[in-house]
């Protein structure tokens, strides 16, 4: 249990006292969440604050980087499946599940996980992630270690979802929960803001923050023992895709990279994804709304689009690499926002205006911290059904349709 000590000594390193400014006010219980939410906190994002914010939407020398495409991996998969099925056998590969994020934007208040996409029956986005996990699961013999990531706000309802329904048939000794760390909304002098008396806010750090939450919940630890050398990250809006896909797993292997990237051939050329590229000659990913239209024309050696492949946030990473990268801060990304805090009296405000900065770090931007990366294709028709809108691109109407053309009972 944490002492009222130990929050202060930590306020204090980060100039935040004024945190505990009501403390004496409020209910034991209350007190006792203050003081959790504080050790629960990132503070260290301030520190760099202002350097990070001047740094935002900079980019170095961005060039074309080549994707193994679909025919090379035919041509050696064999080869690449027995490799990813000997790690997967080995227990050197676990599962992360990037579960965070609610429903909202398809007019659910749940998490969106728990979301039924079903038509003639019960089919939630939760229930895909975990059978495409024990087609591998039965094509190997070996259980993968399942890691969750969830957040405060949804943790309780995450386990029990899951518990409800028997996880899915997935074995619950290999599932592992943590918690998202969160970060400070702050003003714009870096003094985190108030939500009430007793509670910071915050927000989630970003999906970049997923393997440092690993660290610090102490489940990274589980996963050593368990001899985990390789974690396949990924978001659970995409309902068709393959979790530890022992050929993916098996390609990055046998070509030494520190990750993998899955890819899609983007759509068009302004596509709302992500694209792999090099930058200052190391890997990474620019944002769709950073590409130039001389970036969307420029061809490669065979006449086909130079950026034409579209990450689709599943990744695989050495954990040796993310170890000695976890320290060194990932690029801070500072989003001014209308952030509700209390005033100097202790009064509510919903400013109209933005009047602070929330923090965040990206997965992509791990990419770029590692030496090396494999963009490897990925049929999007077979892979690729990402639930983002209700209706329309990206939804779950568009999501239906692909399942049903891979056979899935709705």
């Amino acid at each position: 249990m944490t002492t009222y000590e130990e929050a202060y000594a930590k306020l204090e390193q980060y100039g935040q006292l004024h945190v505990l400014r009501y403390y004496e006010e409020l209910p034991e219980t209350e007190q006792a969440e203050l003081l959790r939410q504080v050790m629960d906190t990132d503070f260290s994002m301030l520190t760099s604050r202002e350097a990070q914010a001047g740094k935002s939407g900079t980019r170095g020398v961005i060039a074309p980087l080549a994707a193994m495409e679909l025919d090379t991996i035919r041509e050696r998969e064999a080869q690449f499946r027995q490799t990813g099925l000997e790690a997967i056998r080995a227990g050197r590969v676990g599962a992360v599940l990037l579960a965070g994020g609610m429903g909202t934007r398809l007019g659910s208040d749940a998490l969106k996980g728990m979301f039924d996409i079903g038509l003639t029956k019960p089919v939630y986005i939760f229930e895909r992630i975990m059978h495409n996990t024990l087609d591998v699961v039965k094509e190997s013999g070996a259980w993968i270690p399942f890691f969750i990531m969830t957040s405060d706000k949804n943790h309780a309802a995450t386990t029990a979802f899951f518990a409800e329904h028997a996880y899915f048939g997935y074995d619950p000794a290999y599932v592992f929960f943590f918690r998202q760390e969160m970060a400070p909304a702050s003003d714009y002098d870096g003094k985190v803001y108030m939500e009430e008396k007793g509670k910071i806010s915050t927000s989630p750090n970003g999906n970049g923050g997923w393997f440092v939450s690993m660290e610090r919940s102490g489940v990274g630890r589980k996963m050593r023992e368990l001899g985990v050398e390789w974690l396949n990250v990924f978001a659970v809006d995409n309902v068709l895709q393959r979790i530890a896909d022992p050929c993916f797993v098996g390609a990055v292997i046998a070509e030494n990279r520190a990750s993998g990237s899955k890819v899609v051939r983007k759509a068009a050329p302004d596509e709302k994804v992500g694209v792999m590229c090099l930058e200052d000659g190391r890997p990474s990913i620019v944002e769709y709304y950073e590409l130039t239209r001389d970036m969307m024309d420029a061809k490669d050696e065979k006449g086909d689009p130079a950026y034409n492949f579209g990450a689709i946030l599943n990744y695989l990473f050495r954990v040796k690499d993310l170890e000695r990268i976890v320290n060194n801060n990932l690029p801070l990304h500072v989003v001014e926002k209308k952030i509700p805090h209390l005033d100097s009296n202790g009064c509510p405000v919903k400013p109209q205006e933005p009047n602070g900065y929330k923090y965040e770090q990206l997965v992509l931007d791990m990419i770029h911290e590692l030496e090396s990366c494999l963009p490897y294709e990925v049929v999007r028709e077979k892979e690729f059904a990402p639930i983002k809108n209700r209706t329309g691109v990206d939804s779950v109407d568009s999501a239906r349709e692909l399942l049903a053309k891979n056979g899935v009972a709705l």
